[in-house]
């Protein structure tokens, strides 16, 4: 008895893949929380370099820029002296962190299975 073959997605490498367009972008390393930092509001660079550790200057700069330019991140600057730069989420942005707060819970949940698997993977 045959069964019914079920056609397997393929996964194209162009602009219309939204795993790799749109879910890669924010699976990266650092745009998650740099999103996450702006959930509790507006920042300026220095802040946010300081509440995410291990993030180099130019990292956090071309990350900003890439959410920017995907429509996650706003960026206002002051007329002032010095002139201030703030970044804040976009509405966009704010509909992105809704699943990715699953998804961290789930992380938080699995967080320690996950630790015991990798061990349990590595003495092999």
């Amino acid at each position: 008895m045959a069964k019914n073959k079920v056609e397997k997605r393929i996964f194209y490498n162009n602009e219309e893949c939204p795993i790799r367009n749109v879910v890669a972008q924010i699976g990266d390393k650092w745009s998650s929380l740099i999103l996450f930092a702006l959930v509790d509001g507006a920042d300026r660079f220095n802040s946010l370099k300081s509440r995410i550790e291990g993030i180099s200057q130019r990292m956090l700069t071309q990350t900003l820029r890439d959410l920017e330019r995907d429509g996650y991140v706003e960026r206002t600057i002051f007329p002032e002296v010095p002139v201030r730069v703030e970044y804040e989420l976009t509405k966009m942005g704010r509909e992105l962190v809704k699943p990715l707060y699953q998804l961290v819970a789930w992380a938080e949940a699995n967080h320690q299975a996950i630790n015991q698997s990798r061990k349990a993977y590595d003495e092999r």
